[in-house]
């Protein structure tokens, strides 16, 4: 069974939501619906049932104060984040192409041991820097 809780009076529900307005300045954070619930230790749903009107209102003002996009420092950090972004992306290309490079010179390493091997295997003899003579003068 869940346990009963008194709803707190209209009137201190409203000047908790005052205050958490208030911290709007230092948070940056508009007060939610939950987070003024849970001032008073209330689930959202019984404190939307207890008190509609009020978290009518939280939910319209959430909805028409819209942060402002355009703003130097939003722009500034879109940037830096994008920034922070491209050079992650550039460090992991860059170890892709040192691995890629280090595959390739392995294959071509392979590449010439096998081909010795198979001129060994067929009876390939080289003619050239092994029985040349010396030039006479």
């Amino acid at each position: 069974m869940t346990r009963r809780v008194d709803p707190p009076s209209e009137a201190r529900v409203r000047a908790v939501l005052t205050r958490l307005r208030q911290q709007v300045a230092q948070t940056g954070k508009h007060p939610t619906v939950l987070a003024l619930a849970r001032e008073f230790g209330l689930s959202n749903t019984t404190f939307r049932r207890h008190f509609p009107d009020i978290a009518r209102d939280i939910s319209e003002a959430a909805r028409t104060s819209a942060p402002a996009a355009s703003t130097p420092t939003s722009h500034y950090r879109l940037l830096v984040a994008r920034n922070a972004k491209l050079k992650r992306r550039n460090k992991e290309l860059t170890a892709h192409l040192t691995l890629a490079a280090a595959r390739i010179q392995q294959i071509t390493l392979d590449n010439q041991r096998l081909k010795q091997q198979l001129e060994v295997v067929t009876g390939v003899t080289r003619i050239g820097a092994q029985h040349r003579r010396p030039p006479t003068r």
